[in-house]
């Protein structure tokens, strides 16, 4: 099998929304807006503006200009959204003042002020997930910490008030990816080198759902229905799966050179919107559902 060499600048899949754009006084339509270490991709709660997490910050797309959310440069990883709240980790932007790393942390107010849900200076989370309409999280810690004895898959209903170990018994690999059901908490996708991996049972035991291929991202269609599951084997592929009968529509990707699909999102207002943001930082949407897509990024410029 063919193996896709994740670049160093590429991380964990994350969802985000960001209220920085909102004041379109900070807006500079004329700047050029580049993405470094892309870390998430999503569509804000209005379905106006798309959100791009990078290592500096927030890059926002919003009727057809970039420009820079103006907050605080935090390299939020595992940025992810549910409908009323962002849950996050990564480290704060030098001279803030914060303590390194976050751990988790939530905002209830489009991330103006954050709540500490714990492991502040203990734990960076690369792989953090959050259920859209139950704000289940899940996340791999890679290493020991005050909550969690040893490393593995977590999760919590109650904003870290309390975690729990889930087993992943008949999970294959490292973890690369991870995605929670938008309203089912029981429900968690892990990809690996080997394939994707899905458990209804919150973790505690998967099955493999696709191999033969390296999986690289996993996205939960808002519907509840279907999966979209980025691939590479060789080439790079993007599916739509059926998780009630497991049919696979392959999604005829634009033209890729070296690269592979690292974030899908999906506009919560028109559903019918995507967008797709690769390893090497090009970033395309598509208003038709993936039957043709337009690039707004290339290797990190804004277009």
């Amino acid at each position: 099998m063919h193996t896709y060499h994740r670049p160093i600048l590429a991380l964990a899949v994350v969802l985000a929304t960001w209220p920085g754009a909102q004041n379109s006084a900070h807006a500079q339509a004329a700047e050029t807006v580049t993405l470094p270490h892309v870390h998430g991709l999503s569509y804000s709660a209005d379905g106006k503006r798309l959100i791009v997490a990078v290592h500096d910050g927030i890059a926002v797309y919003n009727a057809g200009r970039w420009s820079k959310d103006p907050g605080p440069r935090h390299d939020y990883m595992g940025f992810s959204a549910t409908k009323d709240s962002f849950y996050s980790s990564g480290h704060p932007a030098r001279g803030s003042g914060h303590v390194n790393p976050f751990g988790l942390i939530r905002s209830t107010d489009g991330g103006k002020t954050w709540t500490k849900l714990g492991l502040e200076g203990e734990s960076d989370f690369h792989l953090l997930a959050a259920s859209f309409g139950t704000n289940a999280v899940y996340l791999y810690n890679p290493a020991p910490n005050s909550r969690m004895k040893t490393a593995g898959l977590y999760y919590t209903l109650n904003n870290g008030f309390m975690w729990k170990r889930a087993r992943a018994d008949g999970f294959e690999g490292v973890p690369a990816n991870l995605a929670v059901h938008p309203s089912d908490p029981k429900v968690v996708v892990l990809a690996s080198k080997t394939g994707f991996y899905l458990s209804t049972d919150s973790g505690e035991n998967f099955r493999a759902i696709s191999k033969g291929a390296q999986g690289l991202a996993a996205f939960f269609d808002l519907d509840g229905e279907h999966l979209w599951l980025s691939s590479y084997a060789g080439a790079p592929t993007l599916a739509r799966t059926n998780l009630k009968n497991g049919q696979n529509d392959a999604i005829t990707l634009p033209p890729l050179t070296r690269d592979a699909v690292a974030y899908v999102a999906q506009n919560p207002v028109n559903r019918n919107e995507y967008a797709i943001a690769t390893f090497e930082r090009n970033v395309f949407t598509t208003q038709d559902g993936g039957k043709t897509w337009r690039q707004i990024a290339r290797e990190g410029r804004g277009l």
